[in-house]
């Protein structure tokens, strides 16, 4: 674990644009880089534990979505998709590899023959369970060496820092970093 008088590399390349190119705004270095480095050291470390479940992320995705949704545990592909943050066509995938594996089943809306529901099966149900039980346990663990206020006021923060991107970019969307 790096020392707090440990130099910090995010500052060094904020200092060093800052004396080539002096005026050049660089605050933005000390937020986004260390963004992007935890992004990706937290997703690594997902894909990790899933593996270690025999889960990828896109599954464990379908799965807590559906999961989420309450009992019956069922939705629609179109609710699917939008939940997911992610195409039709790539909850239709999902799907069917889900279902290969027995861990939803798919059937027809009646009266809406275009409509398809999918629904955990209660193996999906006991992964599921067992997977968000690892993962949320292991980021929690990751993030402990912040107190619970500090947290809290990051997490705060994030969401004000998310929104106000989004808002800038015209772009609401969430996607899976860690898939």
């Amino acid at each position: 674990m790096a020392s707090a008088d440990a130099p910090y590399p995010v500052q060094e390349i904020a200092d060093a644009w800052e004396r080539e190119r002096p005026g050049t705004p660089v605050s933005s270095i000390g937020i986004v880089t260390p963004l992007w480095q935890l992004a990706k050291l937290l997703g690594d470390d997902r894909r990790r534990v899933l593996a270690r479940a025999g889960v990828d992320t896109a599954t464990l995705d379908l799965l807590s979505v559906l999961r989420r949704a309450g009992d019956p545990y069922t939705l629609s592909t179109r609710e699917l998709a939008a939940r997911s943050m992610v195409t039709a066509g790539a909850v239709s995938q999902r799907v069917a590899r889900a279902e290969r594996e027995g861990l939803v089943v798919r059937r027809a809306g009646e009266g809406r023959p275009r409509t398809v529901w999918v629904e955990l099966t209660p193996a999906g149900h006991t992964l599921v369970e067992q997977t968000v039980d690892l993962v949320l346990h292991r980021e929690t663990e990751l993030v402990s060496g912040l107190r619970p206020a500090q947290q809290e006021q990051l997490a705060g923060l994030l969401k004000l820092l998310l929104q106000d991107v989004q808002t800038r970019l015209g772009d609401d969307r969430i996607t899976q970093v860690g898939g």
